[in-house]
């Protein structure tokens, strides 16, 4: 009982760390579109024709960081609706799995994550690790990069 406690204390630090990460991210996305968007509007006079180019360049640059911002948003509600309250048998959504050589938090891609001085791979049910190692069980094996991998622990 106590290494569930554990183990579901883990996943909540888990994806509380990620939703910082995430919101932070989602901050910066849209003080950059804010920014982009100033920018096009402050460029007016009478070389508008001159500035048009630079306008334009501006308004690509607003709309690309909408779309990260959309993104970091979308990746903001994974965590939140993420079931991180119970224990995984297999490898799926909100799952922490343990290989022999590293641990993997199964949410959205975020990278490294430090917490309590071991690090987790944050990865998406989109990448291709994840794919490889889909539904297996503690114990079982899978290959990824031309390397086998075996799973240590699941939870």
């Amino acid at each position: 009982m106590k290494a569930i406690n554990k183990h579901i204390k883990t996943k909540k630090n888990l994806r509380t760390a990620c939703l910082e990460l995430q919101q932070r991210l989602a901050d910066m996305s849209k003080a950059a579109m804010e920014q982009a968007q100033e920018s096009a509007n402050a460029e007016k006079g009478t070389m508008e024709d001159r500035f048009e180019s630079f306008r334009e360049q501006c308004q690509l640059d607003r709309n690309m960081h909408a779309k990260q911002l959309q993104e970091n948003l979308s990746g903001l509600l994974v965590l939140q609706k993420m079931d991180v309250n119970r224990e995984c048998e297999s490898v799926t959504l909100g799952s922490v799995v343990v290989t022999e050589s590293q641990r993997f938090f199964i949410s959205i891609s975020l990278g490294e994550v430090k917490l309590q001085g071991k690090s987790y791979f944050a990865i998406s049910t989109s990448t291709p690790l994840f794919k490889a190692m889909y539904g297996k069980k503690q114990g079982d094996a899978f290959p990824f990069r031309d390397k086998m991998h075996q799973i240590v622990e699941i939870y």
